[in-house]
């Protein structure tokens, strides 16, 4: 089993920045694709960005393209999202979610039904 756990949620003006970390513990040998996930108030749970394990693979929402960053650092099993440029619409809880190997298609890292282990979630509220 793999643990996930999100931080770095909180309250930020738009325009700001915020860093969200996912750290997974437990069956850490795993190689393990992450994927970032948001659920804003009322909205379904929709796709944000994920990262292969060797970070080769990076895959952006449109929505957040330009403005996210995704990153990791295997040794620290953590994997990070970088927010700038926040907006209102960004508000959300904030989900991390993980898959032990590489999905059959790069087209699938968009997709909740490949994995495995989720986090708790997050808030993030972007308002002045």
């Amino acid at each position: 089993q793999v643990q996930l756990v999100e931080s770095g949620g909180g309250l930020v003006q738009p325009g700001g920045s915020l860093r969200l970390s996912c750290a997974a513990s437990g069956r850490t040998s795993s190689r393990l694709a992450v994927g970032w996930f948001r659920q804003a108030p009322g909205k379904e749970r929709v796709f944000v960005t994920a990262i292969s394990w060797t970070g080769n693979t990076k895959k952006y929402a449109d929505s957040v393209k330009g403005r996210f960053t995704i990153s990791r650092d295997n040794s620290k099993n953590a994997v990070y999202l970088q927010m700038n440029s926040l907006k209102p619409e960004d508000t959300a809880v904030y989900y991390c979610a993980a898959v032990d190997g590489e999905p059959n298609y790069a087209s699938d890292y968009v997709e909740e039904r490949i994995y495995d282990f989720w986090g708790q979630g997050t808030q993030v509220t972007v308002s002045s």
